[in-house]
């Protein structure tokens, strides 16, 4: 693999945080973790990987629910230990609750507030 994953500081479980951030409006997305294997194969292959810490296994992003995110940029940051992903996010919907971003709460003065809709139900997007 190419010398340039090796100026990426990994965890001590071999992983780095990525922060998913669509490309046109800033907003972000998602956050995920990749291993090593994860990050080359996104920039080879320009659609999005992940290592998922649930399964234990490798994550193409849209491999079960059509979401791709085509990435046109990686950027490492100044302590080279979090990585962002500028994507396209295919589908409009990056997160398996059917919504557009993972971050869909703002904290109000009473809790947890939802303020962006459900796009598709899960149900519909999951095919169990």
């Amino acid at each position: 693999m190419s010398a340039w994953l090796d100026e990426i500081k990994w965890d001590d479980k071999g992983l780095v945080p990525v922060i998913a951030q669509d490309r046109a409006t800033g907003r972000v997305l998602m956050f995920a973790y990749a291993n090593r294997e994860a990050v080359a194969l996104t920039a080879e292959k320009r659609t999005a990987h992940y290592y998922t810490r649930s399964r234990g296994r490798l994550w193409h992003k849209g491999e079960e629910s059509g979401h791709f995110q085509d990435v046109h940029e990686i950027r490492l940051d100044c302590d080279g230990d979090v990585l962002i992903y500028l994507i396209d996010q295919q589908g409009g919907i990056a997160c398996h609750t059917g919504r557009q971003s993972c971050f869909f709460r703002v904290l109000e003065q009473d809790g947890w507030a939802t303020v962006d809709p459900v796009l598709k139900n899960p149900d519909d997007i999951y095919k169990v």
